[in-house]
């Protein structure tokens, strides 16, 4: 399922998605940068440790890639594409709108 539509927010460092069930979601850019899928990323949590993100990270740039989001961060890192379907499993703030 793809989001109806997405914004980003350097001033708030949150990227919102609008899903067709009604919901938007919110999702931190520093967590995103947290959760970030690429195989470096995902080695890195598979070995029970977490990047270290500066929790002034920022999405500079979005780029659609069909099935997701490749984020671009302020600190340089553009290797993650985030297929919607993570992107979903990643918000836990959802609200009705």
């Amino acid at each position: 399922m793809n989001p109806l539509a997405v914004g980003n927010s350097r001033s708030q460092q949150q990227l919102r998605l609008q899903w067709p069930d009604g919901h938007e979601q919110v999702l931190g850019h520093a967590e995103l940068r947290r959760q970030c899928p690429c195989s470096q990323c995902r080695a890195f949590r598979l070995r029970g440790m977490n990047p270290l993100v500066d929790d002034r990270v920022r999405v500079i740039e979005l780029n659609p890639q069909g099935y997701g989001l490749q984020l671009i961060f302020s600190d340089g890192h553009e290797r993650g594409i985030y297929p919607w379907a993570y992107l979903a499993q990643l918000g836990l703030k959802t609200k009705e709108v």
